[in-house]
């Protein structure tokens, strides 16, 4: 998962894509970039680590212009820390394009060789993102009138990108001189949202990957993007929409519902805080009716995410909630940081006890997911040195036992605890007293039932079901081979960072 926002305004917009960025930086902490437009010239800057980190007022300053995009990066594909592979990525030909994008491509090496043998064009690094950028370029040359652009040939070319390109993405695109363009894949799998805020000036737009970036800038959601829909905004502040995919199935990633989105923000019509909610009270239901004299004194939550299971299940099983995990916020999501050894020191980290909440107590820990386990080995093993009698452990999600190819980093099969173990192993595995696991059916009703219109999800991680249909084990066996080889990056500057002024104006 990665985190994009787009913005049109009336006013300079280098403030409220860093501001959009620091809403969405838990969906990356590897990389940020902002790229902003000015009358047909580029201005961006980029490089590894937090948003923070990344941007100083000189670089801010030199980010002019009322339109922009910006991204996090958490990689998936391509390789890790390497500052040449943030985003946004850049070309010039035939028209001055920036692109930042959310999910993976499961075609990128065969669109790698049609780019080079048919389109002529140059990938420079190993991100599909790159990829996209550049079949998207060359589809807008072949949809444009003598390099002439029009709204008909922009939603043309996309038509024409989902035509060609398989797997997730949500994009947002800055075309020189013409407007800012966003789209997201005939499936809908990563979220993307566009709001809109009046100002005296006229009207502004923005698209981000999750609702709350539009909350906390002050702009009033509209709605989401749907699957295989672009969005174009002309530099004049003129909406245009088209759905430009043939085929459209609305099945968004659960695991966005599960971890990765923030609990405060919407997703294709459901609260991500209400899901979770619901989560618990469907878990709850579980424990009671398999497990009906299992003794539990308290419900603790691993912190944050799990926090709304956890209330809920506390609630339904009439039991006391508490909190005995004291987390610390300058330590960064475990899940999403590369390389287990980094993974298991962070744990400890991150997280501390309050020990009179587990001193001769039996203990129901709640998590919203066991992905590799080493997160929970960890806290079990923390609740038992803080004197918890028994400690049993609930994940708010099924089993993960299958590679997830849409864009989060859980690949390999071998990294993940449940693929080869049924849940009496697993429990042993992390030393737990006990374990209880969401079904895979009571986590679709639990957040089909905030709207039921949406009938699939993307539960491949769980269930081994590819909804593009398109992944096969040879594939599979590929992606395992190629991030066993991945290595760091090297630098391409004395601090990893990347400032560029580009000339890129079309003769609209």
């Amino acid at each position: 998962m990665c985190g994009i926002i787009g913005v049109v305004a009336t006013s300079p917009v280098n403030q409220l894509l860093y501001d959009g960025l620091q809403v969405l930086q838990h969906r990356g902490q590897d990389a940020a970039g902002i790229a902003t437009s000015d009358h047909g010239r580029f201005f961006m800057h980029k490089g590894s680590g937090l948003v923070r980190d990344v941007f100083r007022t000189r670089n801010m300053r030199n980010l002019v212009g009322n339109m922009g995009i910006g991204h996090v990066r958490y990689p998936t594909a391509g390789t890790a820390c390497n500052p040449a592979e943030a985003q946004p990525f850049y070309v010039n030909s035939p028209f001055g394009l920036l692109l930042a994008h959310n999910g993976n491509l499961t075609n990128a090496d065969e669109l790698k060789r049609e780019i080079f043998l048919s389109d002529l064009r140059h990938i420079n690094t190993n991100s599909d993102s790159e990829v996209l950028l550049n079949v998207l370029a060359h589809e807008l040359q072949a949809a444009a009138k003598g390099f002439k652009l029009d709204t008909e040939a922009v939603f043309r070319a996309v038509s024409n990108v989902h035509r060609r390109c398989r797997g997730a993405y949500a994009a947002v695109v800055l075309i020189a001189g013409y407007g800012l363009l966003a789209f997201r894949d005939p499936h809908g799998i990563r979220p993307l949202v566009i709001g809109r805020a009046d100002t005296q000036l006229g009207a502004e737009w923005l698209v981000a990957s999750e609702s709350v970036a539009l909350d906390v800038l002050g702009y009033k959601m509209l709605r989401d993007v749907a699957p295989g829909e672009a969005i174009l905004i002309d530099t004049a502040g003129h909406f245009h929409s088209r759905q430009c995919a043939e085929h459209t199935v609305q099945a968004p990633c659960m695991f966005e519902y599960v971890y990765l989105a923030r609990p405060d923000s919407i997703i294709d019509g459901i609260s991500v805080y209400e899901s979770r909610v619901k989560m618990g009270e469907y878990l709850a239901e579980k424990l009671k009716r398999t497990r009906p004299n299992i003794e539990i004194d308290v419900v603790i939550p691993i912190p944050d995410s799990s926090r709304p299971a956890a209330m809920e299940m506390a609630h339904k099983l009439g039991l006391p909630y508490r909190e005995g995990f004291v987390k610390n916020r300058y330590i960064g999501r475990t899940f999403i940081m590369p390389g287990q050894a980094v993974r298991r020191k962070s744990v400890r980290q991150k997280l501390n006890t309050i020990p009179q909440e587990f001193r001769g107590k039996k203990v129901l820990l709640v998590d919203d997911s066991i992905v590799r386990g080493t997160t929970s080995r960890e806290i079990v093993m923390m609740a038992r040195e803080a004197g918890a009698a028994k400690v049993y452990l609930a994940s708010a999600a099924p089993p993960v036992r299958h590679a997830n190819v849409y864009g989060i980093d859980m690949p390999t099969r071998g990294e993940l605890i449940a693929a080869d173990r049924n849940e009496d192993e697993i429990c042993a595995e992390i030393g737990a007293d006990g374990l209880i696991y969401q079904d895979l059916e009571d986590l679709k009703a639990a957040v089909r039932e905030l709207n039921p219109v949406i009938g699939f999800f993307e539960t491949s991680c769980f269930d081994g079901c590819y909804v593009t249909g398109d992944i096969t084990p040879e594939y599979l066996f590929g992606v395992e081979n190629q991030r066993g080889e991945k290595g760091g990056g090297q630098d391409d500057g004395d601090d990893g960072q990347l400032d560029l002024n580009l000339v890129a104006t079309n003769d609209n």
